[in-house]
């Protein structure tokens, strides 16, 4: 199984990150059959194969994704659309 985790700190403040934070889940239930729920301010999220969370704050947004057996071996790539998609919604 493969973990990774990728933080990105940003100025939006905690209500407008966990609004990006949940059209993000939106967009991944629609796109992959992703289940989700908030407690408190993280987003938890499971599918086949993977499941992570998303914990928002003020000033940092750390994505946590664990990755069953045979989605590990696209892990490199995943991270870096993970990375690719924080550093987009994330801009001020």
């Amino acid at each position: 199984m493969a973990r990774i985790t990728v933080e990105r700190p940003h100025n939006l403040g905690l209500e407008a990150a966990r609004a990006k934070a949940e059209q993000l889940a939106e967009r991944l239930a629609s796109e992959y059959d992703v289940r989700y729920r908030w407690a408190g301010n993280t987003l938890e999220f499971k599918r086949s194969g993977a499941d992570g969370s998303i914990e928002v704050a003020a000033d940092l947004v750390r994505v946590r994704l664990n990755l069953g057996l045979l989605l590990s071996a696209l892990g490199g790539s995943i991270k870096a659309e993970i990375e690719r998609t924080l550093d987009q919604s994330l801009k001020s």
